[in-house]
């Protein structure tokens, strides 16, 4: 694989349809494909080949004209370009319904995304474990991040105290944060943020039916 060029800049578009590709071959590759076209895997994931290839041309050059691609070496290398060829460590601050799903969700592990520390400040939850991750209180956020590298921070408490939390994130060391609160994050720049707002999603299908039914 051609790395890409440091002055070639990547759309967020193209990055987000990385893990679909990833994910897409996993699957094609548990179902004993090994070598898939571009056709075959722009129909499974709802994506032209056209766009496929030109995000794929992005990093490097893949796959051979005519035969298509060799399922497991791009797998791979996506994998690679996504950086889960190494272990990230996370942890998750706030311990309600979606906090608890995401603290026993199977799948962080096999991606390479291992759970080091959930942090509340209900004492009646300090100290006891959720799939083997032991809940700390919020106040010891900057001891454990710093002594167990925890680089990922799941931010899933109420809104109004999501910034606060960011903060002590950042403050903690943290290089990344996942926000599921449906605010906007003010943090320093070399922070990268992604945001989940839950409701969006609803709310855009919401709008599709409605329009459906008139």
């Amino acid at each position: 694989m051609k790395e890409n060029k440091e002055n070639v800049v990547i759309s967020k578009a193209t990055i987000d349809r990385l893990p679909l590709y990833y994910r897409t071959l996993k699957i094609s590759q548990e179902e004993g494909i090994e070598i898939i076209s571009s056709d075959e895997l722009g129909r499974k994931i709802g994506v032209t080949p056209e766009q496929i290839r030109k995000d794929l041309s992005a990093f490097g050059e893949f796959g051979k004209k005519g035969v298509g691609y060799y399922v497991r070496e791009l797998m791979r290398n996506i994998g690679e370009i996504l950086g889960l060829n190494r272990k990230w460590n996370i942890a998750i601050v706030g311990v309600g319904h979606l906090g608890w799903a995401l603290a026993n969700y199977a799948n962080f592990s096999s991606q390479g995304f291992q759970l080091q520390a959930i942090f509340d400040v209900d004492d009646e939850k300090i100290g006891r474990y959720i799939n083997e991750v032991q809940i700390f209180h919020i106040d010891e956020i900057k001891d454990i991040v710093q002594s167990r590298n925890i680089e990922i921070g799941i931010i899933t408490v109420p809104a109004q105290h999501a910034q606060s939390t960011a903060m002590r994130l950042v403050e903690a060391g943290i290089k990344g944060i996942w926000n599921f609160a449906p605010i906007k994050l003010d943090v320093p720049d070399n922070i990268h943020v992604v945001s989940e707002d839950l409701s969006v999603g609803l709310n855009s299908i919401s709008y599709y039916l409605s329009r459906q039914n008139n």
